[in-house]
């Protein structure tokens, strides 16, 4: 047997012929685009390992991303929704909605954003297919916290809190200049840590406090006297506070109930190392690129299903 060809002799005249197994070829051919998608693995990698030739493995993988699979997971009534969109080159934003506890994909959509009207259909469709979703955590997105609203509203929705803390702590920078951004800082820092009641109000006493002293400060406001716009003095400042306080009674549901995730961080991972594994084979076109990501998503699921 070589490259899945297996060769015969003649008994008559000793004439040497071979026979190929096209099903077992294919077969194997699947294997080898799985590890090209999730693996890692590039063509003369592949190739070597295989005993195919590079041209060979490029038109089957050819064929291969011109169709996109049917996504496919268990099936469950219950599930804790985790939702984030992610952005590629050329316009291209996935928005993936996941089991958080069983690390499947229950939906996704490929658009050139994430948009209000296109997050309320997918909510629908995943309740249309009778899944209860008992809670749904998401980053300070303004069309999925409206979408939730709409389609979810009695649906207990937890706000991711590395988001909250990490853009704080962008909009501060890392050296304040002023004494109340340095302390909100140190308040915001400590916002992903809390995981008892006690150490919430504790946090919630903190930030009360620090309200109450800079109240006016982050009120103070600039003006241009030729036009009488304004503008707030500090604004990085007031934005980072009016974040943490809008946010405030959707920051703490995971500690009734523990099942709920208090970030979004495991499908932040999840993209990186899909946006690592895409890198590795830069030249597709647009089409294909789409149709990798489908893969992708569709041989994670086979792992966990």
């Amino acid at each position: 047997m070589r490259e899945n060809k297996q060769r015969f002799k003649c008994r008559d005249c000793g004439q040497l012929f071979t026979s190929s197994n096209k099903s077992v070829s294919d077969s194997n051919k699947q294997i080898w685009f799985k590890n090209w998608i999730i693996g890692k693995d590039t063509f003369d990698k592949i190739s070597t390992e295989s005993g195919y030739s590079k041209s060979t493995l490029q038109r089957y993988f050819s064929k291969m991303l011109a169709k996109a699979p049917v996504l496919e997971f268990s099936s469950t009534d219950e599930i804790y929704l985790v939702i984030d969109g992610t952005y590629f080159s050329n316009d291209i934003c996935l928005v993936v909605y996941r089991n958080y506890h069983l690390k499947l994909t229950q939906l996704y959509r490929l658009s050139d954003g994430e948009h209000f009207e296109e997050i309320a259909e997918d909510l629908q469709n995943l309740i249309n297919l009778g899944i209860k979703i008992k809670s749904i955590t998401s980053d300070g997105d303004k069309s999925s916290i409206k979408a939730i609203k709409k389609v979810c509203p009695k649906v207990p929705f937890q706000r991711c809190l590395v988001h909250i803390s990490r853009m704080c702590r962008i909009w501060l920078t890392q050296h304040p200049k002023h004494k109340s951004g340095f302390e909100l800082k140190q308040i915001a820092i400590k916002i992903h840590h809390i995981d008892t009641e006690y150490k919430k109000q504790l946090w919630l006493m903190e930030l009360i406090q620090w309200e109450e002293e800079y109240r006016d400060f982050i009120n103070q406001k600039s003006y241009n006297t030729e036009t009488g716009r304004y503008w707030y003095t500090h604004k990085m400042v007031r934005r980072s506070f009016m974040v943490i306080k809008k946010a405030l009674p959707n920051m703490f549901l995971y500690l009734k109930d523990d099942k709920i995730p208090n970030s979004t961080n495991a499908l932040e991972s999840f993209f990186g190392h899909l946006k690592g594994n895409l890198n590795i084979h830069r030249g597709l076109s647009l089409k294909n690129r789409k149709n990798f990501l489908k893969w992708y998503l569709y041989y994670k699921n086979e792992i966990y299903k």
